[in-house]
């Protein structure tokens, strides 16, 4: 896998009236030092369509050449060594490049004196830690774009949480929301927690097409997250929605049956989990009997505590469906009942009980 710095130039090809210059060689430069578990990063490594080595053996058509630098996808022994492309882009000499923050950004404004909550490498004039904090401010400015990858890098997360010391907040927050960068993109925020990984890569590969000029921008919502992958509810896609009409309600986590009284938050969190799984199509929270915490969403953690109570909505939205839903259940058992019998002229005999005469003309 190459890992390589390199500085890389635009497309001196001229610009064709149907579509724009691009670029033909793009890194990505991904730091992982954010307050985070680096659990987005393992997760990225179950893309299968497309996946990371597709991505970085330039398999994939019409794509920049990309040269990924993340510390657990790279072959180099860390260091310097690991350092040097983040260092030429804080110089000016890396471009153009993607960055990729992975975590929550503390605050370093609250700690009293000496002291810093998570460092990137040592400064080498003075060998004293350089904050996370101190690299974004170095990078974000010169990057082409910059993505947040999972749910403390977008809104902070867990680390984020009322009562954290850290003063802990997403990309959006220590950027601001108005943030710009060098290609004209707002931060491209994926949550998840850790994100879906085919969620991530797909993200990624429209940043991607978009650098190499034959795509527009991706589309974001108002917490700038891709609408086509957070536009509906997990609730909507999920395979237990019809249980949830019919007031079919789970008492326990072993049955198949809607799990909004046993603590899902589905049917109000932004998530396509259920209906795209989460490895090669298998698997999600509710598709494995898992309730939805709604670890995507800009309110997660405290607004979703405590897990596994039913939800403040869930009493309500239960009762108000169960008098309709235990008509449809019945209404609909009923009909199940009638289909569920052959029709009367499959038999082996002679002459058809249809009431069909294939001698009748008009």
């Amino acid at each position: 896998m190459t890992t390589h710095s390199s500085t890389t130039e635009v497309s001196k090809e001229p610009e064709r009236a149907e579509d724009r210059q691009g670029f033909d060689e793009i890194t990505i430069l991904w730091i992982s030092e954010g307050m985070s578990c680096d659990g987005d990063t393992v997760s990225l490594t179950a893309a299968g369509q497309p996946s990371i080595e597709d991505l970085v053996l330039g398999l994939i058509p019409g794509l920049p050449k990309v040269n990924l630098v993340n510390k657990v996808l790279s072959p180099s022994l860390g260091g310097e060594d690991f350092l040097a492309p983040y260092r030429a882009a804080v110089r000016g000499e890396l471009e153009p490049f993607i960055l990729v923050i992975e975590g929550s950004v503390p605050n370093q404004n609250i700690i009293e004196g000496d002291g810093y909550w998570t460092s990137f490498g040592n400064d080498p004039e003075t060998g004293e830690p350089q904050t996370l904090n101190w690299w974004i401010d170095q990078l974000a400015p010169k990057a082409w774009a910059v993505v947040a990858a999972g749910t403390c890098a977008t809104f902070g997360g867990i680390h984020a949480m009322s009562g954290n010391p850290t003063g802990c907040m997403g990309l959006a927050d220590y950027l601001g929301w108005d943030y710009t960068s060098q290609g004209g993109l707002p931060i491209v925020n994926v949550p998840g927690c850790p994100i879906q990984p085919e969620n991530f890569m797909e993200t990624l590969v429209w940043v991607l097409y978009h650098a190499a000029g034959s795509a527009p921008p991706p589309p974001l919502d108002h917490m700038l997250r891709p609408q086509w992958l957070f536009g509906k509810t997990v609730h909507e896609g999920c395979d237990r929605g019809a249980y949830y009409e019919q007031a079919s309600f789970a008492k326990d986590y072993n049955s198949p049956k809607c799990l909004v009284k046993t603590g899902c938050w589905g049917p109000v969190v932004n998530c396509n989990v259920p209906k795209r799984g989460w490895m090669a199509g298998i698997g999600g929270c509710p598709n494995v009997g898992g309730i939805c915490i709604g670890c995507t969403m800009p309110g997660f953690p405290d607004a979703f505590m405590p897990f596994m109570d039913e939800p403040p909505g869930g009493t309500l939205s239960s009762l108000a469906i169960k008098p309709y839903g235990a008509v449809i259940r019945r209404l609909r058992g009923m009909t199940n009942e009638l289909v569920n019998h052959e029709p009367r002229w499959r038999h082996n005999k002679r002459k058809l009980t249809s009431g069909y005469d294939p001698r009748w003309r008009p």
